[in-house]
């Protein structure tokens, strides 16, 4: 079990590379950048960063936590809506260095160090006629939307990152390297699959690959009514499970394929991905072309590496969010997210929609500890502003959206929630015997709760 948390003064000079593998302290060249985070909002200044190259570097860090007393943050990509990949005054534990990927192309399996990003394993994995789903961003590090569950292009079709996920090496609080699998520590193994990283620092995970030689997906732009989006997010709830899509409500930013009559105003910026033939794909995405002539038609068969969207590294949103399921969205509904979008005063507003189920929902509800197998929709609703002023004024906005749409399902999706107090961590992420569970978990793995820069599970008090 691991010791309680100590007091031993942090001195960064004894800190060696050979020891702990790069030592970025206030002051160096790389600190800026290095303890920048995706979300604009976020300022945080750690007393070092440590980029470890292997496990047992990793190990170092955990304890040197441990030991010091001080805050450990653990960053992936970086790309926490909460920022919880930097933390004020204490250690981030950086896996930049630990980017290793193997891939079995005879077995379609890979072993990943969390370090790597989404877009180099996919680009990787893609030059095999492979995949793994992870989201829809490349810039965001495996380990981070592993833990959460990840939702993408290929959910519906093969399922969460986590339903593909075979394997993982974990350090544990006390330091000990251990490898989870259904037969290997099956409770730590349940936990890490969605449970975020409350449990330890993943440094590989083994994934399953899928044959993919390409998708028909793309940006699709319309015009906006209740009447066109309540009829989208119906084909999009009919489509056969190879398609997935984003339906995007937003207020359309100066994007060159958008007609300039339409910027700033509501429009459907949707991304569509037909996981299947580009012709079978085809006939599935003229449905959507059917309901209304589009403002703009990118859809098209690409390499599954092309239906991501481009990386902008210099992107560091200010945003007021909100994540929550909902059941339907009828014409009520429809209306009511064009009333609420088009009365931000925000850059950009909008409401992003997913349809979920297909594979996801085929997998019980208790098999991992992403509870909300059952969701139908995802809503992620953002508003993006310049001036910390103005912070109040969208926040509310957001919150009064959020409440205004509320139907019968409370969860939320962990990886898209950027703040979570206690009560919503129970009730709304991890709710009922899920969170329970996992409360017993983390008394087991990290009893002095050294793993807390997250959404945080407290260990069960016995």
């Amino acid at each position: 079990m691991t010791a309680p948390l100590g007091r031993t003064p942090l001195s960064i000079g004894e800190l060696t590379d050979e020891r702990y593998g790069q030592v970025i302290a206030p002051g160096d060249a790389e600190y800026e950048a290095a303890r920048t985070v995706y979300v604009g909002d976020v300022d945080r200044r750690p007393a070092v960063i440590l980029r470890p190259r292997d496990a047992e570097q990793v190990a170092r860090v955990v304890a040197l936590a441990r030991e010091t007393g001080l805050e450990l943050a653990v960053r992936s990509g970086g790309h926490s809506g909460a920022g919880h990949g930097v933390c004020e005054g204490g250690i981030v534990l950086d896996l930049a260095h630990m980017r290793a990927l193997e891939i079995d192309v005879a077995a379609r399996t890979a072993w990943a160090e969390t370090g790597i990003s989404a877009g180099e394993y996919t680009e990787a994995a893609a030059a095999h006629g492979l995949a793994t789903g992870f989201g829809d961003s490349t810039m965001v590090g495996v380990g981070g939307i592993t833990l959460g569950g990840g939702i993408g292009f290929l959910s519906r079709k093969h399922g969460m990152t986590i339903d593909d996920l075979l394997a993982a090496e974990i350090v544990t609080a006390d330091g000990e390297l251990l490898t989870v699998d259904e037969h290997h520590h099956p409770d730590l193994f349940w936990a890490v699959r969605g449970g975020g990283g409350n449990f330890g620092v993943a440094t590989r995970f083994k994934f399953r690959l899928h044959e993919l030689d390409g998708v028909y997906g793309g940006i699709m732009v319309l015009p906006v009514t209740p009447e066109i989006l309540e009829a989208f997010v119906a084909e999009a709830e009919a489509a056969p499970e190879e398609l997935s899509v984003i339906v995007n409500v937003w207020t359309a930013p100066p994007f060159p394929f958008v007609p300039a009559e339409y910027h700033g105003k509501p429009i459907i910026l949707a991304v569509l991905c037909y996981a299947g033939p580009a012709e079978t794909g085809e006939k599935v995405v003229d449905r959507f072309r059917a309901i209304a002539p589009p403002l703009a038609d990118m859809v098209r068969a690409v390499p599954y590496p092309g239906i991501f969207g481009p990386a902008d590294p210099s992107q560091h949103p200010v945003s007021a969010v909100r994540n929550m399921f909902i059941d339907r969205v009828d014409r009520a509904t429809a209306e009511t997210i064009l009333e609420r979008v088009t009365a931000s005063g925000a850059q950009v507003a909008g409401a992003q929609l997913r349809v979920l189920g297909g594979a996801i929902a085929r997998v019980p509800s208790d098999a991992t500890a992403f509870v909300h197998r059952q969701s139908r929709i995802m809503a992620h609703l953002t508003a993006v502003y310049a001036d910390p002023a103005e912070a109040e004024v969208h926040e509310t906005w957001a919150e009064e959206f959020m409440a205004a749409i509320r139907q019968s399902d409370s969860g939320a999706y962990v990886n898209f929630v950027a703040h979570a107090g206690p009560e919503e961590i129970r009730d709304v992420l991890y709710p009922g015997a899920t969170g329970e569970r996992l409360a017993q978990i983390k008394a087991k793995y990290d009893p002095t709760n050294l793993f807390r820069s997250n959404h945080n599970i407290a260990p069960a008090v016995s």
